[in-house]
């Protein structure tokens, strides 16, 4: 069942002082996409910086609005106003730099702010806290103050914020670009987590290819496009497509890309390190 439904977006940025014939000459971010994401299902949408991701991102809690086309989440138009605050309870955005989200001097009490503008009773409120905090292993941490936590640990406050809120869906917009390798690690394990226990629908949305060898299906976006979707497997196989348009594959996937070049038996590109040596000693063996 699709969960969101984009039908040939398009969007473009257009300035208030823009006159009406000018706008037929502005280029547009995002440019006839079209990708749907299924309930519980956890897609990674990769491309470099300027390619519309964020664009995107914005999109999928009604942020931002289509120029052209249309984008629905759980059958709900997002151009339609009235259903704004129904969009953004079923779609948690989780930004880049976890300080614009952290409002509170508490873990715990940034946490409950989300729940508390929805109305939520206070009793279910301090559920939803402590269930959020222990589902990023963040629970120890909830009377601390945010700003003497390192970054992996501010980010996954951050997401716990979102959980709070009980939505169906967490878009997560280059949320370890900030990150050291260590609280990459931390928010990686938490986002997938977070997708095979509670079922939730995750969207991450990043650069770094090796984030979405896990994902259960990858939409690679260049120029405000698609450029090609598929499985990890599929996409990443695809390994002179994507470095025409100046992007890169995992590095376990590029090693076995340049030993079949070199004329090694390997049938298919690995994404994961045991998975290549495995194959290089049936090779070799």
């Amino acid at each position: 069942m699709d969960f969101i439904t984009a039908q040939n977006l398009v969007f473009r940025y257009i300035d208030e002082d823009d006159q009406q014939e000018n706008i037929a000459n502005t280029r547009n971010v995002l440019d006839d996409v079209s990708f749907t994401v299924e309930k519980g299902e956890f897609v990674a949408l990769l491309g470099h910086n300027g390619c519309g991701k964020s664009t995107v991102a914005k999109h999928l809690n009604a942020m931002l609005l289509p120029s052209g086309g249309k984008l629905y989440v759980d059958s709900i138009d997002t151009t339609d106003e009235s259903e704004d605050f129904a969009i953004r309870r079923k779609v948690g955005l989780v930004l880049q730099n976890p300080d614009n989200q952290l409002v509170a001097s508490v873990v715990e009490e940034d946490v409950a702010f989300g729940p508390e503008n929805l109305g939520v009773e206070p009793k279910e409120i301090r559920r939803r806290v402590d269930s959020a905090l222990r589902a990023v292993d963040m629970y120890d941490y909830r009377n601390q103050p945010p700003h003497k936590l390192s970054g992996g640990q501010k980010q996954r406050v951050a997401i716990a914020g979102i959980i709070a809120m009980e939505p169906d869906c967490i878009v997560l917009d280059e949320p370890t670009a900030m990150l050291d390798p260590k609280g990459r690690e931390e928010v990686m394990s938490t986002i997938k987590r977070l997708n095979k226990e509670r079922g939730i629908t995750i969207v991450l949305i990043t650069h770094y290819m090796d984030e979405a060898v896990d994902a259960d299906r990858v939409i690679v976006m260049d120029e405000g496009k698609v450029l090609t979707s598929g499985t990890p497997q599929e996409v990443f196989s695809q390994v002179e497509l994507l470095k025409r348009h100046r992007l890169d594959v995992p590095q376990v996937t590029e090693l076995c890309y340049k030993l079949k070049a070199r004329g090694v038996n390997i049938d298919t590109l690995s994404l994961h390190s045991d998975e290549c040596i495995k194959k290089l000693l049936e090779v070799l063996l």
